[in-house]
């Protein structure tokens, strides 16, 4: 399952030693909910290299407005501290998976 990320605990998942990959989404959004699956299928993959976390835009605007999130779903990948990718609106999961491989 993917890691709970909010405002309090952000910047503890930014500067650990693995690679991030941040899903922005809300509970109102149906193409958020057609990747969720993708999203913790991929954290069973991956967990051990890269810490994979949920942002809920509704509740986490810090976070949200740092990256200038418009649109959802929205996933960055993260690597010592900066954006190297990123996926705006629902995509397969192969795709997420293999920018996560990319990020490793």
């Amino acid at each position: 399952m993917a890691l709970q990320i909010n405002d309090q605990n952000f910047e503890e998942y930014l500067k650990a030693d693995k690679p991030l990959v941040l899903d922005f989404w809300a509970e109102w959004c149906g193409p958020c909910r057609m990747i969720a699956p993708y999203i913790d299928e991929i954290t069973e993959q991956f967990g051990d290299k890269v810490n994979i976390g949920k942002v809920n835009v509704d509740s986490c605007p810090e976070i949200t407005g740092k990256y200038g999130i418009r649109n959802i779903p929205t996933v960055l990948f993260i690597k010592n501290g900066e954006i190297v990718d990123k996926q705006v609106g629902a995509t397969t999961k192969a795709a997420l998976a293999a920018k996560v491989e990319k990020l490793c």
